[in-house]
C-alpha cells in the first residue's frame, strides 16, 4: 500500500468517524437536552450527570479521538504536500475537526460538565448550576455539531478532487 493510499484510506476513515461525531452531538443539539431540560431539575442534572461518565468509554474515545488522530495525519500530509490533489480540503476537515470539535469540547464542554459533577442535584445550587448549563453547553454543542458536519463534508470533498488517488472509489469518474 502506497503512501497516497494510505492518506486516502486514513482520510476516509476520519470522513466516517466525524460524522459519527457530529451524529452523536447532533442527537443532543436536537432533542436529548430539551428532553433533560423538560424534567424536573434534579432529575436532569442526575441524568446528565451519568450521561457525562458514560461517555467516557473506549468505544466513544475510539471514534472521537481516533478521527483526531487522522485529522492530524492527513493535515500534516495536506501541509507537506500542498500541490496534491484534495490538500486544501484535507487541512481545512482535519484543522475543522480538531479545532470546532476537540478543542471546543476541552476548553467549553468539559470544563461544563466538571461543574456540573460538583453539583447536588437537589440543592439551590443545582438548580442555578442546571440553567446555566442548559444554556451554554448546548450552544457549544451546536459549534461542535456544525464543525463535525463540516469536517465530514470537506474531508469527503477532498477525496472527491480529481486526480487523489481513489484505490476506494467515491464518485463516477
Amino acid at each position: 500500500m502506497s503512501v497516497n493510499d494510505t492518506i486516502e484510506t486514513i482520510a476516509l476513515f476520519s470522513a466516517l468517524g466525524a460524522g459519527v461525531v457530529a451524529g452523536v452531538f447532533y442527537a443532543f443539539s436536537s432533542f436529548v437536552m430539551e428532553a433533560l431540560a423538560r424534567m424536573p431539575v434534579d432529575q436532569g442534572i442526575r441524568a446528565m450527570q451519568m450521561i457525562n461518565i458514560t461517555v467516557i468509554n473506549p468505544w466513544f474515545f475510539l471514534v472521537f479521538f481516533g478521527t483526531a488522530l487522522g485529522a492530524m495525519i492527513v493535515m500534516a500530509y495536506g501541509w507537506l504536500h500542498l500541490e496534491s490533489p484534495g490538500a486544501a480540503g484535507l487541512i481545512t476537515g482535519g484543522t475543522t475537526y480538531l479545532v470546532g470539535t476537540i478543542l471546543v469540547t476541552g476548553l467549553r464542554n468539559v470544563p461544563l460538565n466538571n461543574k456540573l459533577a460538583k453539583v447536588d442535584p437537589a440543592s439551590a445550587e443545582g438548580g442555578t448550576v442546571w440553567k446555566m448549563y442548559l444554556r451554554r453547553w448546548t450552544a457549544w454543542n451546536h459549534l461542535r455539531t456544525a464543525a463535525s458536519v463540516a469536517a465530514t463534508v470537506l474531508l469527503v470533498l477532498a477525496l472527491q478532487c480529481p486526480g487523489f488517488q481513489k484505490k476506494i472509489c467515491l464518485a463516477k469518474h
